[in-house]
């Protein structure tokens, strides 16, 4: 009785709900692909000016206010962080501020990966699925109609086929974006600590000079 019905259901329901719910899932994806693409674009163009403008300030022990200033411009929590300790010899409680600004820059940097991570993973049972869906139907078919023979099933599962088609389709552009974007994370978390870490430095050697005078 339950696998009747589970039949009917199965047959009253196709392959068409599974490839439309793959293509809106489509559109999601590329949607947020978009966003994370400018979103890191503009990361990457922000972390490699503060990288050219820092270093040489770094090397030369500049001053805290002039980092300050380049920093406060361009609204770097981790590195402000790390440029505050010019007004607290505590350098220890410093360093946590920094780990604690580096996380939450990982939690922004991370929005909305995890969809992609999992579309790229489910996309091909979903469409899988449908398939399974679309052959049951194209055999309940042929066994109301055995007349059609040969031709109605291998045109049902065709048919059924392209689910999985389209599953494949949503879910390599998901992992591929996925991949790239995990690169980007790592690279500005990475960028953003050996900075906050070489501001630290510099505030470590010029605090010696500081107790001196």
């Amino acid at each position: 009785m339950l696998t009747e019905n589970l039949m009917r259901l199965t047959i009253a329901g196709g392959t068409e709900w599974v490839m439309w719910l793959l293509i809106g899932l489509s559109v999601l994806s590329i949607s947020v692909i978009v966003e994370r693409l400018f979103f890191f674009r503009r990361r990457r163009t922000r972390l490699t000016f503060l990288d050219t403008q820092l270093t040489p300030l770094l090397n030369k022990r500049a001053s805290g206010d002039k980092i300050r200033q380049l920093l406060d411009a361009r609204l770097e929590p981790a590195l402000a962080a790390a440029a505050a300790a010019d007004d607290n010899d505590n350098l220890e409680a410093t360093e946590k501020s920094v780990s604690s600004a580096l996380a939450r820059e990982r939690l922004a940097l991370e929005t909305r990966l995890g969809f992609l991570g999992t579309l790229g993973s489910n996309a091909p049972f979903i469409g899988l699925f449908g398939t399974v869906l679309g052959i049951i139907r194209a055999f309940n078919d042929l066994s109301l109609d055995s007349k059609a023979g040969s031709s109605a099933v291998m045109s049902g599962i065709s048919e059924a086929l392209v689910a999985t088609a389209i599953g494949l389709f949503v879910a390599i552009p998901a992992v591929m974006a996925f991949n790239y974007f995990q690169r980007e994370l790592d690279h500005s978390v990475s960028v953003t600590e050996a900075l906050a870490q070489g501001i630290l430095a510099t505030k470590l050697r010029l605090a010696p000079a500081k107790k001196e005078a």
